[in-house]
């Protein structure tokens, strides 16, 4: 179990590291929202799951798992009122012209 958890955790850190890369690297709002949004909830519950693992039956693995759950609502419907509200606010999308 330690094995699968580890596993879990690492690859966990791995997705978070790359939405930080997606972050610095993307070249404007919108696809900069979806590598936070997609790599944050994947990451996290990756992470919290691992870590449940670790720890066995028991009340710490149950508030681990109901955050989890939370993250798992909670972020994507961030995410997409962030993004819904710059497009109303009219934020421009990255132009192939625009090498900023």
């Amino acid at each position: 179990m330690n094995l699968v958890s580890g596993f879990l955790v690492v690859s966990g850190v791995f997705f978070l590291f790359m939405g930080a890369v997606g972050l610095v690297r993307f070249p404007d709002f919108y696809s900069r929202m979806h590598a936070a949004g997609k790599c944050d909830t994947l990451g996290s519950l990756l992470v919290l799951t691992g870590l449940a693992g670790h720890e066995g039956l028991g009340l710490t693995s149950v508030k681990l798992m109901t955050i989890a759950v939370f993250i798992f609502f909670t972020s994507p419907t961030a995410t997409h009122a962030i993004v819904r509200a710059a497009h109303k606010n009219r934020v421009p999308f990255w132009n192939q012209g625009d090498r900023t």
